[in-house]
């Protein structure tokens, strides 16, 4: 039996590849989907309409899954932000270690190869509440050991970018 992961690459495999107008489209709609496609055709060097025709056709192939509202964590009340390592005997990825993701503290989850089998990203409204959540984690069967990494500042955080790094430099970055 295939999983769905398997069926989407298949059927994303027969699509046309990126070129560098459908990556700075993206880069653009990453940065603004409220954009118009004729501010967006003015900025990469398109019409409006043969922006549109390229976000359709990247949304048809799955490219663009859809369109999301940023939300501040303070506004929301939660502030508290951490990353859970959970260690479990067997594989980690139980019906149970699932419905994790029913929470809506849990923003991430993450079957992991390592130290642990799976990374939770969650944000809370403070320690009290993330503590709250580790006890729903132990409580569930085969969990031997947690390990959480609370945040103290972020200094990037975004979304999937569509630009690829395609000559690495030589030597690692300078310092200073």
């Amino acid at each position: 039996m295939s999983s769905n992961r398997e069926i989407i690459q298949q059927n994303r495999a027969a699509t046309r590849a990126l070129d560098a107008f459908d990556r700075r489209i993206l880069g653009e709609l990453v940065a603004n989907a409220r954009q118009t496609y004729a501010d967006i055709g003015s900025k990469v060097g398109l019409s409006a309409p043969a922006v549109h025709d390229r976000v359709k056709r990247m949304t048809a192939a799955g490219t663009i899954s859809g369109t999301a509202a940023e939300i501040d964590p303070m506004a929301v009340g939660k502030p508290f932000l951490a990353f859970v390592h959970v260690d479990a005997s067997g594989w980690g990825k139980s019906e149970r270690m699932m419905k994790l993701r029913d929470f809506p503290e849990v923003e991430e989850l993450h079957s992991v190869t390592g130290d642990c089998c799976v990374i939770l990203k969650v944000r809370t409204a403070n320690a009290d509440a993330m503590e709250k959540f580790l006890a729903q984690v132990y409580a569930l069967p085969g969990v031997r050991a947690t390990r959480s990494y609370v945040v103290l500042t972020t200094y990037l955080d975004r979304p999937v970018q569509a630009e690829v790094t395609e000559d690495w430099p030589e030597a690692p970055l300078p310092a200073g």
